[in-house]
């Protein structure tokens, strides 16, 4: 799994899982603990997948004991690892659901194993594993698991996932791996080439224009979101929006030219991101 947005200024030393809200200042001083444990055993797994040069062989070995740990927490077990432990007395203080740190996990196998992706509901499938459960956890920390909340929550984590895709398209091709759907490279008359050529036709605007404005549609989609929680946390679920907005904006102002101007959130974006969620 690739870098994610920038969104978030504030970062917990021990890594860079970057569209993860974490410890932010605007969330309850109580959830800061739990959000920055689940934080880093989703960092700490997606590097297993992603980081270093390990054969796949190994990192999904890794990976599996990362299950058997959440199986121990599942069962009522103590996890081997202090990472785990601290999961546990987490999951288990709030009461929270494994399966979404499974289906973290089951998606960072996937990155190990599978580099292009047929159409886009196999697309968005990955996104419902690798970004909606962070969205789902956090609304269980936040006691509202009503299935509006869950459905705006999921809209809002899958457009980030997107737009990241969109934003690192070089980046992932130089891992290895395309997650535009393949079928609609097709339709639109893009090929690899384009990718490998860095080359930004009309064929692969007219292509970004259609994926990113998709984002765009899921993320407005997910926005009253926001005015269900209300408070502090609405501002962020807000910022958060007008960042993944921002970026792209400036994908469409670059012609979609990611290769050489790669979109990121900068210093003098944050009172605009802000002004806009007010």
């Amino acid at each position: 799994m690739t870098d994610r947005i920038s969104l978030w200024n504030q970062r917990l030393p021990q890594g860079h899982y970057e569209n993860f809200p974490v410890a932010s200042w605007l969330l309850p001083p109580a959830l800061r603990t739990p959000v920055a444990v689940i934080y880093r055993f989703a960092r700490s797994a997606d590097d297993i997948a992603d980081e270093g040069d390990a054969a796949p062989p190994v990192r999904l070995a890794q990976l599996a004991a990362c299950r058997e740990e959440l199986d121990r927490i599942d069962s009522g077990a103590d996890p081997r690892t202090p990472l785990y432990r601290e999961l546990a007395q987490v999951v288990r203080q709030h009461a929270l659901p494994v399966a979404p740190l499974r289906d973290l996990l089951s998606a960072f196998a996937q990155d190990v194993v599978k580099p292009r992706y047929a159409d886009f509901a196999e697309l968005l499938d990955y996104c419902r594993r690798s970004a909606n459960p962070v969205g789902r956890l956090l609304l269980q920390l936040f006691g509202r698991t009503e299935s509006t909340a869950l459905a705006q929550s999921d809209a809002i984590c899958s457009s980030l996932q997107l737009i990241n895709f969109w934003q690192d398209v070089a980046r992932d091709w130089d891992q290895g791996r395309v997650y535009l759907p393949q079928d609609e490279m097709l339709r639109f008359g893009v090929s690899e080439r384009h990718i490998a050529a860095r080359d930004c036709d009309a064929a692969w605007r007219a292509l970004m224009q259609y994926q990113c404005e998709r984002a765009q549609r899921m993320m407005l989609a997910g926005a009253p979101l926001a005015g269900m929680l209300g408070g502090r946390v609405a501002l962020e679920i807000r910022v958060t929006i007008q960042g993944g907005l921002r970026i792209l904006e400036k994908l469409a102002r670059s012609g979609y030219d990611m290769f050489r101007r790669r979109p990121v959130l900068r210093a003098h974006d944050w009172p605009l991101l802000v002004w806009r969620a007010l």
